[in-house]
């Protein structure tokens, strides 16, 4: 039941039927109000008539008894009459069935309208004792006449308005009959219309709420042409047109999601109270990094980057800086975000120039660099050749030996211009490599008996280790790896004292094998373990020019390694020494 009252139907269907039932009502009461004097007038016009007649044939018929049977015939059901005389008695009395009919013509009788003579009609509505029952008043209707003679005699009609109640009755029981069959026809036509009005608009409101849960496909059938069904019309537009918006935005969501996790830059979105709204990939990385960082800080931004918002937000502007944030580098550029006219944030960008920094300085590290390398040999050359012009070799041994130097400086220029030839056509990816099938372990072989000689005259012991690969084959370039071993077993010979050992060790994998040269020296620092293929990279800072090569060794060792598919590594031993590996790829 209060679903029915809480819904538009009941809510309709109630106001209908409060309106009818108060039209009825209003309407019940002015036709009952009407009726009732309309038949209290019909009544007065009707006794009134009957007394004429009455009195008429009272004058006409000398005979008596006749003359009554007339007047009774005359008067209607519950009408009675009297006639009075000149004298003001009761010459006649036309009653049926009263009991009270003394009493009732003494009241009418010392009424003064009727106790006077009169000149025409006269009514008038009296209360007189009931006609059946004692001790009992009535109101009555009393008209009154004067006889056709012209004498003071005159007819009293009266009737009781039972009688006219009576007449009224059933008229009233019609109006009250015709009112309830408007009632229920009213209920009935009004449930009707009011469900067929809700119908429709219980089926947008389901419709509303399959659109407030993301189903834009939802559709309601237009049966109708009125309001409603345009109505109807209109939403299914309404429909569509939402789908295809939001369509729109998350395709344009999913563009600048892609936008932003695709992009290299740090974006972090922030609220005017410096709280983080949005922020892709690169960005949570560099906050972790920060926060992994400063743990004892509360703050989750940089106080730096705190104090740009803030002056971004005041002054509506952009602001751009350099900062280094966790050792790392940082171009950091943030431009407020509007909402109409007033700023409801700021967008945070942020570009690691921390390898960019690095190349800065690997690029004049290695300007630096060459210009050393460069300085002491054309120094040497200038100077000895200047000398020999000056003619101060005195003897021939003496030029000999100058012209050697000459073309010893000579050669190592040209050995370092080569080396940085051969590194940069490597690094542009210009270089090309003759594959073939090479056997790991006699290369080795053929590596130990190259160095066998130098390693003798180190005091070093070298030896190869095939760990069960004798079988064991690559595609590779075998002259470029013979580059490799070359620097790597030069470089271990070289850094072992006497009666050291170098050792060749080879180690295979699924689908890889690792040769590795290991050596009993002294060992590179772990603080410059990282840095050891690098241009220009000298771990040990005490070796002479004359023993140490160009810098460049490793740096090309590298990038063979790396154009073969495989990589090169350099750690200390377990115990002593240095372990560098080469890892190539079988495949």
């Amino acid at each position: 039941m209060n679903r029915i009252w809480n819904s538009i139907v009941g809510k309709l269907w109630a106001t209908i039927l409060l309106l009818v039932s108060f039209v009825l009502f209003i309407v019940t009461a002015l036709l009952l109000e009407f009726f009732d004097n309309f038949h209290t007038r019909q009544a007065e016009e009707t006794i009134a008539r009957e007394a004429k007649t009455v009195g008429s044939v009272i004058i006409d018929h000398e005979n008596e008894s006749a003359m009554k049977l007339v007047v009774n015939d005359i008067l209607n059901n519950g009408t009675q009459a009297m006639v009075v005389g000149e004298d003001g008695q009761v010459d006649y009395s036309f009653h049926d069935g009263v009991t009270n009919v003394q009493s009732i013509e003494e009241k009418i009788l010392s009424d003064k309208l009727f106790s006077e003579r009169q000149d025409g009609n006269s009514s008038k509505q009296m209360i007189l004792p009931s006609l059946s029952q004692k001790d009992v008043s009535e109101r009555y209707i009393v008209s009154s006449t004067p006889l056709p003679d012209e004498g003071d005699g005159y007819v009293v009609l009266y009737q009781s308005f039972e009688a006219i109640h009576d007449t009224t009755k059933w008229t009233t029981h019609i109006v009250l009959l015709s009112a309830f069959i408007a009632f229920i026809l009213t209920t009935f036509f009004a449930f009707f219309l009011s469900t067929r009005i809700t119908r429709p608009l219980r089926q947008m409101k389901e419709a509303a709420f399959e659109l407030s849960k993301g189903n834009f496909d939802t559709r309601i059938p237009v049966k109708q042409n009125d309001e409603i069904g345009q109505l109807s019309t209109a939403f299914n537009q309404m429909g569509r047109q939402l789908k295809y918006n939001v369509e729109l935005i998350k395709q344009d969501k999913e563009q600048l999601s892609s936008i932003l996790t695709s992009m290299t830059d740090a974006v972090i979105t922030f609220n005017r109270d410096n709280t983080i709204l949005l922020s892709n990939p690169q960005a949570e990385k560099v906050l972790q990094k920060w926060s992994f960082i400063n743990q004892e800080s509360k703050e989750l931004l940089p106080p730096e980057i705190i104090h740009m918002l803030e002056h971004a937000v005041m002054f509506a502007e952009e602001v751009d800086a350099e900062l280094e944030l966790g050792k790392r580098f940082f171009v950091v550029k943030i431009s407020p975000l509007y909402s109409k006219n007033s700023i409801r944030g700021a967008v945070a960008v942020l570009r690691d120039m921390t390898e960019q920094h690095q190349l800065d300085k690997l690029r004049s590290d290695f300007i630096a660099n060459v210009s050393h390398e460069l300085r002491t040999p054309i120094s040497m050359l200038q100077g000895y050749s200047e000398a020999i012009l000056d003619g101060v070799p005195e003897t021939a041994e003496e030029n000999h030996e100058m012209v050697r130097i000459i073309h010893d400086e000579s050669q190592r220029m040209g050995r370092l211009v080569t080396d940085l030839l051969d590194l940069a056509r490597m690094e542009s990816g210009h270089m090309r490599l003759y594959r073939s099938e090479m056997a790991v372990v006699p290369f080795l072989e053929r590596m130990r008996n190259k160095f066998m000689q130098v390693a003798k005259d180190a005091n070093v012991h070298l030896e190869v280790e095939p760990n069960g690969s004798e079988m064991l084959h690559l595609q590779a370039d075998e002259d470029r790896i013979e580059q490799v071993f070359t620097n790597l077993i030069d470089n271990a010979i070289r850094h072992t004292p006497d009666g050291g050992r170098v050792k060749l060790s080879v180690e295979k994998y699924p689908k890889s094998v690792a040769i590795s040269v290991i050596d009993t020296g002294s060992g590179i620092p772990e603080a410059d373990l990282p840095f050891v293929f690098e241009r220009f990279y000298k771990a040990d800072k005490a070796r002479t020019r004359g023993k140490s090569g160009t810098g460049l060794g490793l740096a090309i060792a590298k990038n063979i390694a790396e154009s073969h598919g495989g990589s090169i590594s350099a750690r200390r031993g377990d115990k002593e020494g240095t372990i560098f590996t080469c890892v190539l790829p079988l495949e």
